[in-house]
């Protein structure tokens, strides 16, 4: 049964993520890049500042729009989602499977990523469904259905949404996690994922309050101490850096010699580096406009502006970490290794003692258990947008169960089937995100050109003074 559950997912995954669906990313990405002027090129420290800093310097009044959750509380729990196993388990799987250049293809495709990440939010936001209660509905099915009047492609991506966020966090999570406890320290996986499902269960009955709550104190934390390990790794290990770069950079032009010839070799670095790094940031899969919905803010561009800050600390800074350390120690040739395991025994490699396994796993853990709460999201958002409110404990109590399934499975087939259903999901979404792009850039004219000129404006002043 198996093998041709293997069968069935190779044949439609080489047809999602053959070319076409690769100039589709690429193309849609440039295209809005092109019309938002560069936004995540030239105008990255007013991204920040709009975001991160002004979190920090101005008290964020969740009272003043419509919503469920702060902008902040948003944006963490989006970041909780994509912050994940992606980071640490996906880029040794793009590693192994495509070689070091599919590093070099993951950053390219974040930068572009970024623009359409910044759109899907601003449409998730601008067709967004407030109820009478003060709960928020949004997400891709909703400017779908909304937008563009496609409410049969709404469920179709409905569909596709509630399976995306099963395969991808309920078992591939919960398996990169109980793997990662059973290759350092042999816990039994049947204990794990029954832990994993009881804390999860806890977050999750408490509500989309409760998960952004945990999300505002976890996200920051654990982002940060994986990044210290990493720019520890790098100092340690400075004499090498330059030739680890180096590798990455010819590899994704000159990889190693595959079936298919030079052309196709290049190919399969740059279709496991996207994919890797979409399964990673989602930018172009319309899920985090699901959790960004339910942000009080008065204007779509106020939490549109999280975006491509999004997708630059989690793909970035995050998985550039994970892959320069793996390609560093040079254990990706060794094909015992892969997954969380690989990036385990490059970060024990790398760092003093046993040191790095354990800020590794640690990583693993928290990552994971974040995406456990927040992936929660998008299955019940999906759900609701077919059902309604009715199905919530059903989703919930399928989702407990999920967890338990996927710390049991098997790494290698999960993680292919997420190839598929990305792919499967990402067709759709960006075609209505280029559909519906004129909102976008009207959006971005109306409001943030203003604040750009303020903020230039304040900059300008600062430095004169």
């Amino acid at each position: 049964m198996t093998d041709i559950i293997v069968s069935v997912n190779d044949f439609i995954n080489n047809i999602v993520w053959g070319v076409p669906i690769i100039v589709l990313m690429l193309g849609t990405g440039i295209y809005l890049t092109i019309n938002l002027d560069f936004i995540q090129f030239k105008h990255l420290g007013f991204l920040f500042n709009q975001t991160v800093i002004k979190n920090f310097t101005k008290k964020d009044d969740k009272n003043r729009a419509p919503g469920e959750v702060s902008s902040f509380q948003a944006a963490m729990m989006s970041v909780s989602a994509i912050v994940g196993s992606g980071n640490i388990a996906g880029v040794a799987t793009a590693i192994v499977s495509g070689g070091p250049g599919a590093l070099f293809w993951m950053v390219i495709a974040a930068f572009i990523g970024m623009a359409t990440k910044f759109s899907e939010i601003a449409l998730g936001i601008k067709y967004r469904v407030v109820h009478e209660d003060g709960r928020v509905s949004g997400g891709a099915m909703y400017y779908i259905a909304n937008g563009l009047g496609q409410r049969w492609l709404g469920i179709f991506v409905s569909i596709c949404v509630i399976f995306f966020a099963f395969v991808i966090s309920a078992i591939i999570d919960s398996n990169t996690m109980a793997a990662a406890l059973n290759e350092r320290y042999g816990t039994n996986i049947i204990i794990s994922g029954i832990i994993f499902a009881a804390l999860t269960a806890f977050c999750i009955f408490g509500g989309f309050k409760r998960i952004g709550r945990v999300c505002e104190v976890l996200a920051p934390f654990m982002g940060g101490a994986y990044i210290l390990a990493g720019i520890a790794i790098i100092v340690l290990n400075i004499p090498s850096v330059p030739a680890a770069v180096i590798t990455i950079v010819e590899s994704a032009f000159k990889p190693r010699a595959v079936a298919g010839g030079a052309m196709g070799s290049i190919f399969i670095a740059m279709r496991y580096g996207m994919a890797r790094g979409i399964f990673s940031n989602e930018a172009g899969v319309g899920t985090a406009a699901m959790v960004h919905s339910g942000a009080a803010v008065s204007h779509p561009m106020e939490q549109a502006v999280w975006g491509p800050i999004e997708v630059f600390l989690d793909t970035v800074l995050v998985c550039s970490i994970s892959g320069i350390s793996i390609v560093l120690s040079g254990l990706y040739t060794t094909t015992e290794l892969s997954g969380a395991r690989l990036t385990m025994a490059a970060f024990d490699q790398l760092l003093p003692g046993t040191w790095g396994g354990v800020i590794c796993l640690g990583a693993v853990l928290l990552f994971g258990f974040s995406c456990l709460i927040t992936f929660y999201t998008y299955a019940e958002r999906g759900a609701e947008f077919l059902f309604g409110e009715k199905s919530r404990t059903a989703v919930r109590i399928l989702w407990i169960f999920g967890i338990f399934l996927g710390a049991i499975s098997g790494e290698n087939i999960v993680w292919d089937i997420a190839d598929t259903v990305n792919g499967l999901i990402i067709i759709p979404n960006l075609i209505a995100v280029l559909l519906l792009s004129k909102h976008v850039f009207a959006m971005k004219k109306e409001y943030l050109d203003g604040e750009l000129e303020k903020y230039k404006m304040r900059k300008k002043g600062m430095t004169s003074g």
